[in-house]
């Protein structure tokens, strides 16, 4: 069992996938059939599937559906931002020891940070429109991308910048041609740590005057003490995280795909 190069088939990974789930909602449903917590604080699956197809739809409209593009869309936005600043100055800082040792004591402390306690400031600066909700989201994972965008650099052996250099490349070409295509793989997996880094504070974006998206549907529930609500929009944000996560761990396959036969 403890074999960490063992390979799983596709079959079984999905078997072990959907025991772990089932398991997980037999001990859910059995604690709150208990009676040893109320409804009002652990609703049960059931009533959380419910609510689920009240707010997918009921009296001729949805309110989740909304509520997924815009949270989706800030996302995604601020996911470009993070992508456009974050490897640029990833690069930089694993490119050149002088520009890490200037940076990093003004990024790397910030992830053991409590990003949240920034909010008030990004409100005061940005106000409460959906530049805050965007600029939140980006401070919360660029500075995770970017260190891990640099050790993606320092990680290359030197013996590639090395060959590269034999050949007459310049510093300049080293890097780009030379160790960032080799580093790629590795800052694939960091983008992909960082939109899901994304996706854990979406609920704390959207708190402050939110017209839509899935922040507001919780807060909104819990005002009104609808905790199967909260429940499910808990749950949509989950399976819209994991979705994300599965579908860029995909394209990182398909785009890596020499990496998985190596």
């Amino acid at each position: 069992m403890f074999n960490p190069y063992k390979k799983l088939t596709s079959s079984e990974r999905t078997y072990l996938g959907a025991v772990s789930v089932l398991i997980l909602l037999i001990g859910w449903t059995a604690l709150s059939m208990s009676g040893l917590i109320s409804e009002n604080k652990l609703p049960s699956p059931m009533s959380v599937m419910l609510a689920f197809k009240y707010l997918l739809w009921s009296d001729g409209h949805s309110l989740l559906l909304p509520a997924i593009t815009h949270s989706l869309s800030r996302v995604m936005m601020a996911g470009l931002l993070v992508v456009s600043v974050g490897i640029p100055l990833g690069v930089l800082m694993g490119s050149s020891p002088t520009i890490n040792a200037m940076l990093s004591p003004m990024i790397d402390p910030f992830r053991s940070a409590p990003v949240v306690a920034l909010l008030p400031i990004v409100v005061m600066w940005f106000g409460i429109g959906e530049e805050m909700k965007i600029t939140f989201l980006f401070m919360g994972a660029v500075v995770y991308l970017v260190p891990m965008v640099r050790d993606a650099i320092v990680a290359v052996p030197y013996a590639y910048w090395e060959a590269i250099k034999d050949l007459g490349a310049t510093d300049v070409e080293c890097i780009t041609k030379g160790v960032f295509q080799i580093a790629l793989p590795r800052i694939a997996d960091a983008i992909i740590v960082s939109v899901s880094i994304m996706w854990t504070y979406i609920t704390v974006a959207e708190y402050v005057n939110a017209g839509e998206g899935l922040g507001q549907l919780i807060q909104n529930a819990r005002r009104f003490s609808a905790m199967d609500q909260v429940f499910a929009g808990i749950l949509t944000i989950t399976v819209l995280a994991l979705i994300t996560y599965q579908g860029m761990t995909w394209a990182k396959r398909k785009i890596f795909h020499w990496e998985q036969a190596a």
